[in-house]
């Protein structure tokens, strides 16, 4: 360390040049850094959710569930595979016939294929498990169920269009779909089909019921009665009570063709037949009615691959422009990019805060200002390693990444606190009357506290190793915000070791007005 230091002390605008370049660098990683919400957080199994055209029958849903978990057990990292399609008997659980959910088991790790990740096995099961007319999404169960409950959208990515009429937010949402589909790293893109619901609609004919002398109430009951069932009566057994209901049998109301031979009574005793007195047809309809803010909308799904988050946006946005929204209608991105943008949003108030916070404490401690910008410079270095390091491990800025940007302004801090007290100490000691002595005092005050600073920051980055050589769930996590910390710390150590001596000296020089050659005078 004596001979570095000894260079540096001497060669000092060299140094801060260096240093000043190395910072300067980091511009070249940071700007290829992409952005993401949260990293993958591998849960020990999967979630794929198709999605199809409304109005799809029961039966060709039981079908999509038999093919897909069937193609699903062909991957060899597949422990089981379990579907349901539609919702529960709940009102919390709005899924339409046309969502599908599959839960895909996953063996341990160990059993994997060489070189598997989790990444590059939904990328294997997204070519095996290609149906037409099907919306391939994948994800994490935890995860996916958060987004839907924060934003209701459960790809990384989704549009949601607002307006007044359904048909022409049905006809804008199947016009993103195309324009997403074109947009680099789209994995799949789908439209809810917002008017795919087929109805069956019965006009009473007015004229018709009064040339019978029937009531249009009377027509209504019989229809309610028929279709829908009355209830008659209360079955009570125990503290239990079930109604009873009297409704047409299933094969006198099976088609629409059996409506039309509905009975409706007159009040002469005759039975005229429902299609004499209304017009019975099925028509096309919203298949699900979304508002948001009191408006109508209608949704977009975007899953993406091999694309950072952030990126995907910014493209997106592009393609979006050449879209034209008629009056009353607007588009607003949602998804995880709503989460990122409200979690960006809390960090430009809470790195600003932390770092007031640390300048405040150092003021309250040195009293001094100078000082307390010295140990602040801390800071933009560690960002060096930090940064340089998640370029070279592929990772994206996330919330997880900026976690660990905050810790290690924290220790950065430490560690040069320690080197300036020592140095500080020193020249209380042997206060220079030379720049000679200023050096000395300098040098001996950093050699003084090297072990110390060493096992410090050894101690730190021994600590998180263990966080590397981990795959259970949350690891990913934790290696986001670990890998900032290790990386700051080695370039932490070198400013301190380095730099801060030298800023230090050149500091003082300039304070105490010492000029670099001192001309020596007999005593």
């Amino acid at each position: 360390y004596r001979p570095f230091l000894n260079a540096a002390l001497k060669w000092r605008k060299t140094t801060m040049a260096l240093a000043l370049i190395a910072l300067v660098s980091t511009a070249l990683p940071a700007s290829k850094l992409g952005s993401e919400f949260m990293p993958p957080l591998y849960e020990g199994g999967l979630l794929y959710m198709p999605m199809t055209l409304p109005g799809v029958s029961p039966a060709k849903v039981r079908e999509i569930l038999q093919v897909t978990n069937r193609q699903l057990m062909e991957v060899p990292e597949v422990k089981q595979a379990f579907g349901k399609a539609g919702r529960s008997n709940s009102a919390t659980d709005p899924a339409p016939l046309a969502m599908i959910e599959t839960w895909v088991e996953l063996k341990p790790r160990e059993e994997w294929r060489k070189g598997m990740t989790p990444q590059k096995l939904i990328a294997d099961m997204d070519k095996r498990v290609r149906l037409p007319g099907m919306m391939n999404s994948w994800g994490y169960p935890i995860k996916i169920r958060l987004d839907m409950l924060t934003t209701g959208i459960r790809t990384p990515v989704g549009i949601k269009i607002a307006g007044t009429d359904l048909m022409q937010i049905d006809k804008i949402a199947k016009e993103i779909e195309v324009l997403a589909r074109d947009v680099p790293g789209t994995r799949s893109a789908i439209a809810d089909r917002v008017v795919g619901g087929k109805y069956i609609e019965i006009v009473p004919n007015r004229r018709e019921i009064a040339r019978y002398g029937i009531s249009l109430g009377m027509v209504q009951q019989v229809i309610r009665t028929a279709l829908g069932g009355m209830q008659m009566d209360e079955a009570v057994e125990g503290r239990e009570r079930y109604p009873i209901m009297l409704r047409y049998d299933r094969p006198f109301r099976e088609h629409v063709t059996d409506l039309d031979n509905i009975l409706v009574s007159t009040p002469n005793g005759a039975h005229i037949p429902l299609a004499d007195l209304a017009d019975i047809r099925i028509a096309e309809g919203p298949s699900m009615i979304k508002s948001e803010d009191a408006r109508l909308n209608g949704w977009v799904f975007v899953d993406i691959e091999d694309r950072d988050l952030g990126s995907y946006i910014a493209d997106l946005k592009e393609a979006l422009k050449t879209l034209e929204l008629p009056a009353g209608y607007s588009l607003k991105l949602s998804g995880q990019f709503e989460q990122m943008q409200e979690a960006n949003e809390r960090l430009k108030i809470a790195v600003p805060a932390t770092l007031l916070i640390i300048l405040t404490l150092l003021y309250l401690h040195f009293g001094r200002w100078d000082r307390t910008i010295l140990i602040m410079l801390s800071v933009p270095f560690g960002v060096i390693g930090g940064v340089w390091w998640l370029w070279l491990a592929g990772y994206n800025l996330s919330v997880a990444v900026a976690v660990g940007f905050i810790a290690l302004a924290g220790i950065a801090v430490e560690t040069a606190i320690v080197m300036l007290i020592y140095i500080d100490h020193e020249m209380r000691e042997h206060w220079p009357d030379t720049f000679e002595k200023l050096l000395e005092n300098v040098r001996h005050g950093a050699l003084q506290r090297l072990r110390p600073k060493l096992m410090t920051v050894s101690t730190i980055i021994l600590g998180l190793i263990p966080i590397f050589l981990t795959d259970g769930p949350g690891s990913d996590v934790m290696r986001r915000i670990a890998l900032p910390m290790v990386g700051g710390m080695v370039s932490t150590l070198i400013l301190t070791l380095i730099l801060i001596p030298v800023i230090y000296a050149v500091y003082m020089q300039w304070k105490l007005k010492l000029p670099n050659k001192i001309e020596r005078t007999e005593q």
